[in-house]
């Protein structure tokens, strides 16, 4: 056991927010801690860090002393602690600053070199004392990944997403992300025996996660996260420590494991507290029935059963679900088959090309994930695409009855000088109070929740005002910019949900990949100033496109994702941008693969058309052979019949209407055969 928490519990103005915690992890082990938000995540963390000899890499702005119990660590161990906010005040550049952590790596290399300095000076017994000091070090080194330490460092500055452009950049320049990826590439080359992380994937791209899970995976001390990030615990965590109702619950298996197991447990517990009501109101029903009868021997029988149920065991209310967030997304009117189209785009800022030259276009049903790493340019061209930053070339054209809801990962489009109440209200005045009420309700603002102003609003509960704004613009144009960030895992299953059960259409960015595995289609990928798509099918060599989600489209690049960005590259480099308005005429028109690829899409859908309607064709022919050949069978039976074989008028009638549609039938089986032939 390397880790272990006794009987933890806190409490906050008398409110309890972490009940007997008890639980422990062994040296190796990859664990997670989940709850929803405000459930006592990271103050569990803060009480566990309060206990612990931090590594010299870690930095903790405020530590808790819980009311109740003890944290207890094994002997000599060394933690490392990243907070979900940094404030890491350095004069140094990030380079210096992540190497100031291999000091005494430094150090060793200086002792070195001095005692290679000194070999030619000294003879005899001091020469001999020098070299056997001398291999020491030079073991420590080796020990120390001395030979690689500054390789290391750039690999893990790498992996966080810094360019070596921006390695000589001054701390105090930083963003608060930034500061945050840097104390925790300090963290990681530290390596201390356990490593506690809060949100850490909250400033990384996907690029970044993956190399964070694939270094954590490999790594051989003790890991400890919390994280809304699902697909990050898949891949890491081996056990998964649940905080529901203050109190925790350990699972063994990564999230996935722990969500199928937890749905188990809650529909068993529901069952078992159900039996046990229905048990109860039986007893009740019994006992009064007894006193109805108001005999002597029936009032003892009643009482006899009353004293039975009052020792009765009676199971607690399950713990519900918070699935109460409703959310329902419906188009208010059927689009376009062309939503969208993006052409010859082109953003720089400050001298920097974000992009170059992007186009791509979005059909009506398209559920289009945008994905690229931090600063390529993906919520630009959101922006671009809502008009609220111009381009310095390209343009944007909708098609017909577009009706665009965007979701802004900032929340500008919420007044902070409003309240709950007034932000619905004045966006939406035919409302009445009580159906204000009964919507924000919906999404858990309820009594004087609704009073709130948005300025002090937490970032999930913007994001559910946000929400409930985008449900009531009944938009059949999703565009969503990071729209999980801030939600809880249940609130981003809501959202998972009603954009799957969604009629419309969805372009958004995210950086979670359980949300993209869950409900993208296409993938757009911004990489090296170009847009590449994983969303159709080509060429068996090199398909052009792809239909789904994020694994496919990681499967997908890993194999040939440097070709289609060469080629992409090259075909980008053929059809030189315009400057255009927003919504005017291409001025130098698509270029020749763009007008192939359209005619190509046509005559696809153009045949998908002719065949369906071969099908159609084909099942009303088979319906009318079918009811020909039950009639003529119905009149065979009937002419068979005694009496109706002497009636030669009636006979001669029904012969008549048989041979009518045997004709129809001969006609009919000719109409088939030839659609038949034409589906080939």
């Amino acid at each position: 056991m390397i880790l272990s928490c006794h009987h933890i519990s806190k409490a906050f103005l008398e409110e309890p927010v972490l009940s007997d915690i008890t639980f422990h992890l062994e040296k190796g082990d990859k664990a997670a801690i989940v709850g929803a938000n405000g459930a006592g995540k990271s103050t569990l963390l803060k009480i566990m860090v309060a206990f612990a000899p931090l590594a010299e890499g870690s930095y903790v702005e405020d530590t808790l002393t819980p009311d109740e119990g003890t944290v207890s660590y094994a002997k000599d161990v060394t933690l490392g602690y990243l907070a979900q906010n940094q404030n890491l005040n350095s004069a140094n550049t990030i380079y210096d600053e992540v190497l100031s952590v291999k000091k005494h790596v430094i150090e060793l290399e200086q002792k070195i070199a001095r005692s290679e300095q000194m070999m030619g000076r000294l003879q005899g017994a001091e020469l001999d004392d020098l070299m056997a000091e001398y291999n020491q070090l030079l073991h420590l080194f080796q020990l120390e990944n001395g030979y690689a330490y500054k390789g290391e460092i750039i690999g893990v500055l790498r992996g966080l997403g810094f360019d070596e452009s921006e390695f000589s950049q001054r701390i105090s320049t930083l963003s608060g992300g930034q500061k945050t990826r840097v104390a925790l590439a300090k963290l990681l080359l530290e390596k201390p025996d356990i490593i506690i992380l809060d949100e850490p994937t909250n400033h990384l791209d996907i690029t970044s996660i993956a190399w964070l899970e694939n270094y954590l995976l490999n790594y051989r001390g003790t890991v400890l996260i919390v994280s809304h990030d699902r697909y990050f615990l898949d891949k890491i965590v081996s056990r998964v420590i649940e905080i529901e109702n203050t109190r925790a619950t350990l699972f063994t298996g990564n999230y996935s494991a722990y969500a199928e197991r937890k749905k188990a447990l809650r529909e068993e517990a529901w069952h078992q507290y159900l039996n046990n009501q229905a048990q109860i109101r039986h007893q009740e029903e019994v006992i009064a029935k007894l006193r109805q009868f108001n005999r002597e021997k029936s009032i003892k029988r009643a009482e006899s059963r009353e004293k039975m149920l009052s020792k009765m065991e009676r199971t607690d209310r399950p713990v519900e679900l918070r699935d109460d967030m409703h959310l329902v997304l419906k188009p208010c009117i059927k689009s376009g088959r062309d939503v969208m189209q993006v052409r010859h785009l082109a953003k720089s800022f400050d001298g920097k090309e974000l992009f170059n030259d992007i186009g791509f276009e979005i059909r009506r049903g398209d559920h289009a994930a945008l994905i690229g790493s931090n600063g390529s340019g993906k919520t630009t061209i959101l922006r671009i695409i809502n008009g609220l930053v111009a381009p310095d070339a390209g343009a944007v054209r909708f098609g017909t009855n577009v009706h665009v809801g965007y979701y802004d990962q900032e929340h500008h489009v919420l007044n902070d000088s409003n309240t709950v109440f007034e932000e619905i209200s004045d966006a939406h005045p035919d409302m009445t109070n009580t159906e204000i009420r009964s919507l924000l309700a919906s999404f858990l603002f309820t009594g004087d929740d609704v009073f709130k102003l948005i300025g002090d609003l937490s970032g999930g509960e913007k994001g559910r005002v946000s929400l409930a704004k985008l449900m009531l613009s009944e938009a059949n144009f999703l565009i969503l910019d990071e729209p999980t960030n801030h939600l809880d895992m249940v609130s981003r299953e809501v959202l998972e949900n009603a954009l799957n059960s969604y009629e419309g259409t969805v372009l958004y960015v995210s950086h979670d990949r359980y949300f993209i595995n869950r409900t993208a289609s296409r993938i757009l990928n911004l990489t090296q100033n170009v847009l590449v798509e994983y969303n159709g099918s080509g060429s068996d060599l090199i398909p052009d496109k792809y239909y789904g989600n994020y694994d496919y489209y990681l499967e997908k690049s890993q194999q040939i994702g440097d070709q289609l960005i060469s080629r992409q590259k090259a075909s980008d480099a053929g059809t030189p941008g315009a400057a255009v308005s927003r919504t005017g005429d291409w001025s130098d028109g698509p270029s020749a693969a763009e007008t192939a690829g359209r005619d190509d899409w046509a005559r696809q859908k153009q045949e998908q058309a002719r065949l369906r309607k071969a099908a159609s064709e084909i099942k009303k022919l088979e319906e009318r052979i079918t009811a020909l050949e039950e009639k003529n069978s119905a009149i065979e039976e009937t002419m068979a019949l005694p009496e109706v074989s002497v009636d030669i008028e009636r006979l001669s009638a029904l012969s008549k209407e048989h041979e009518e549609n045997d004709a129809q039938l001969a006609a009919l089986y000719e109409q088939w055969e030839q659609l038949q032939e034409a589906q080939k």
